[in-house]
């Protein structure tokens, strides 16, 4: 158990450290970019890597993991997109807003829409996970559980961080 424990661990903290080193970056906007379509994909092919080495799958449980690696990969794939989305529209500052006489109802809408669609990925994310999480042994959803905490509590820092630094900037 304490090998298991030790090796899901190290799993995280690898899987997590990306998540340190962007929120370490610096935080000026010049020059500035999210990580790249090719940086993501390898983030994404690590923690589908590590998830699945961490709950160490029977030959059984095998079969449903494809629908959730697919379901991982069409969320940072659609994550990647609204980080481009956001981007462009960073780009621009709120003068140029203003100037372009944006809509305030079409920016909810947007929103709305944009909401809608992260609600619709985790919802087939949940959906792809719950027959194998169904067949996972009480060890295994464990370790998924952790796993889950610890990389949104990553994100959530991450995030709150590079925040921090942005108040900072100003």
């Amino acid at each position: 158990m304490i090998m298991k424990l030790a090796v899901v661990t190290t799993a995280v903290l690898i899987a997590a450290s990306p998540l340190a080193y962007a929120a370490e970056r610096p935080s000026s906007s010049a020059g500035m970019t999210h990580p790249s379509a090719a940086d993501l994909n390898r983030l994404t092919d690590a923690r589908v890597t590590i998830i699945k080495a961490a709950l160490q799958l029977t030959s059984d449980q095998e079969k449903y993991w494809p629908a959730v690696e697919e379901a991982i990969r069409a969320r940072a794939k659609n994550r990647q997109a609204r980080w481009e989305r956001l981007e462009d529209l960073r780009d621009e500052g709120p003068m140029e807003a203003l100037n372009d006489n944006r809509n305030p109802v079409e920016f909810m809408q947007r929103r709305a829409a944009s909401l809608s669609q992260r609600a619709a990925d985790l919802k087939k994310l949940a959906d792809a996970w719950e027959p194998l999480y169904k067949t996972l042994s009480q060890d295994q959803k464990r370790r998924m559980a952790f796993a889950t905490i610890v990389t949104a509590r990553g994100i959530r820092n991450a995030i709150e961080r590079r925040l921090e630094a942005d108040d900072d900037d100003e």
